[in-house]
């Protein structure tokens, strides 16, 4: 099995791509796995936030590139790179919180799911690329992702030259939330995902769901949308229970209905 799941007491299960000989290339078979693996805990009660990371030197060096070169029919290229695109859009539309937790090299498609996750946090030395151009193969479809977390000239100099950048420039322009030493990642991680575990998963659903679909509309629709689910939010047992407690001076105690 190349995707382990590890599951912790605090709701928080870890997904580890686990294929070190290839740099945890997104392959057929492993973006299969992952698609089902991200399905399967979506639904799962127990999880609460999910944090995605890569065994051995790094996170993901993308598209396996033998196996996309032995595809050679069209309709092959095709569905490896919908099924791609299906991986990230379950990851975004996904109920659950999703973390990227990358060391080493994220690029190509491995950059692409970095950016698709609703965090990231790196190590210091770990680097970021959209290197398709200095293949013949420009990052078309890790850049829908990417370009979404990013602004555009960044976006086109990463695109165009296909240099890698650095953990530091990753967060200044927004494609990571911050950077640790190798000995303090696992433990600043852990220690946002404990915090989003302690939240109402019916919350943290209805919001996360709001807040992508809001981004792609115009500033009235996004008002009137947003505020049809504050309300269908303001609606729930949990949402009546945050606000007694804070009121109250206590920790709430979520229901999750």
């Amino acid at each position: 099995m190349n995707i382990k799941v590890k599951y912790l007491q605090s709701g928080i299960s870890i997904i580890t791509m686990n294929e070190p000989k290839t740099y945890n290339s997104l392959s057929y078979k492993n973006l299969k796995n992952l698609i089902r693996v991200f399905q399967k805990l979506d639904k799962e009660k127990r999880t609460k936030v999910i944090i995605l990371e890569g065994a051995g030197k790094g996170f993901s060096a993308g598209h396996n590139l033998r196996e996309v070169k032995n595809l050679k029919v069209k309709n092959r290229y095709q569905k490896l790179f919908n099924l791609c695109s299906k991986l990230m859009i379950q990851i975004v539309e996904g109920k659950k919180p999703v973390i990227a937790k990358v060391h080493g090299a994220a690029y190509a498609a491995g950059c692409q799911l970095v950016a698709s996750c609703d965090l990231a946090f790196s190590t210091k030395d770990a680097f970021f690329a959209t290197p398709g151009v200095n293949i013949g193969l420009f990052c078309s479809t890790p850049m829908v992702a990417v370009s979404r977390k990013i602004n555009r000239k960044p976006m086109m100099k990463m695109l165009l030259t296909g240099e890698p950048i650095r953990a530091n420039y990753a967060k200044e322009i927004g494609l990571i939330n911050d950077y640790f030493s190798k000995s303090k990642l696992n433990t600043e991680v852990l220690k946002v995902a404990k915090k989003i575990a302690s939240k109402s998963n019916l919350t943290i659903k209805i919001g996360k769901q709001a807040f992508y679909k809001q981004l792609e509309m115009p500033l009235k629709k996004a008002y009137s949308y947003t505020s049809k689910m504050m309300t269908i939010n303001m609606m729930t047992m949990d949402a009546k229970e945050g606000i007694s407690a804070f009121l109250e001076k206590r920790k709430p105690k979520w229901k999750n209905k």
